[in-house]
């Protein structure tokens, strides 16, 4: 079960929507178009703060230095979601034909569990993020502790603390809360649905995690979830925050996914 607790001139043209890599001397385009149809924004490479004092699994705060990489603007929604179904036959999730409506195709899809959240991730050319790279693609640099700063969220940032399902209703189209991007440029990495990591979880995995692209531990009974859901209170949506649930467990209602891609 899921647990329910960021020169000039033409020189410049050309250097529009490039992120220089340090030390490497090549740009990285600040956003692409996925296999799926879907953009991903970049995330330089460098280092940020992980973890929190919110809870013991969070601990120690510390310091983490990441390789470049992409990930989903957005969470991956039900439309996106039925084309991966039509194209390679998979089982579709439970209730899929209550999500797979007209109105809900903008919503993130739910009821899929890790493997299928994997599975979706690779035939798209992508991977699922690792922890440490959701969490920075959250909150930025400056050690914030939402992905618009330190202040509790507001309805104009995130979907959170509904008390009803409702048959998909009580979900959001992904990108339409302006107020709560991140540093990053990507939507919705707080509340709306919790989403999967790479990582198994480990409650005491950051007090000997390596410094550079952890990837968590090598085993595991669950998969790390991220970012809150729309049925989390409010405090539970700071991007340091551990969620976890078994890889299997593909129906829930507040799980979704978002994925990442290495340059």
């Amino acid at each position: 079960m899921t647990r329910h607790r960021k020169q000039y001139g033409a020189i410049v043209v050309v250097l529009v929507g490039l992120v220089v890599l340090p030390g490497s001397g090549l740009a990285q385009e600040q956003e692409i178009t996925g296999k799926d149809g879907a953009p991903m924004v970049s995330v330089p490479a460098g280092e940020f703060t992980m973890g929190g004092n919110e809870a013991v699994e969070e601990k120690p705060v510390h310091q983490v230095s990441l390789d470049a990489y992409y990930i989903d603007k957005y969470q991956v929604t039900v439309e996106q979601y039925a084309k991966f179904l039509d194209s390679t036959h998979h089982a579709a999730p439970p209730e899929w034909k209550i999500m797979n409506q007209p109105s809900h195709q903008k919503h993130p899809v739910v009821m899929v569990g890790w493997s299928d959240a994997n599975t979706y991730c690779h035939w798209a050319e992508k991977r699922l993020p690792t922890e440490a790279e959701w969490e920075k693609a959250a909150r930025g640099t400056d050690g914030r502790i939402y992905p618009w700063g330190n202040d509790l969220p507001t309805p104009l940032q995130a979907n959170y603390g509904k008390k009803k399902w409702d048959k998909h209703a009580s979900l959001v189209p992904v990108g339409t809360l302006e107020g709560g991007k991140s540093p990053s440029g990507a939507y919705d990495m707080a509340g709306n649905v919790w989403e999967w990591t790479s990582d198994w979880y480990d409650k005491a995995y950051y007090k000997n995690s390596p410094s550079e692209n952890p990837k968590g531990p090598k085993r595991g009974d669950f998969k790390v979830l991220k970012g809150g859901s729309w049925h989390s209170n409010p405090e539970s949506l700071h991007s340091a925050n551990r969620n976890y649930s078994p890889p299997g467990d593909h129906h829930s209602h507040y799980n979704g996914f978002r994925c990442a891609k290495t340059p």
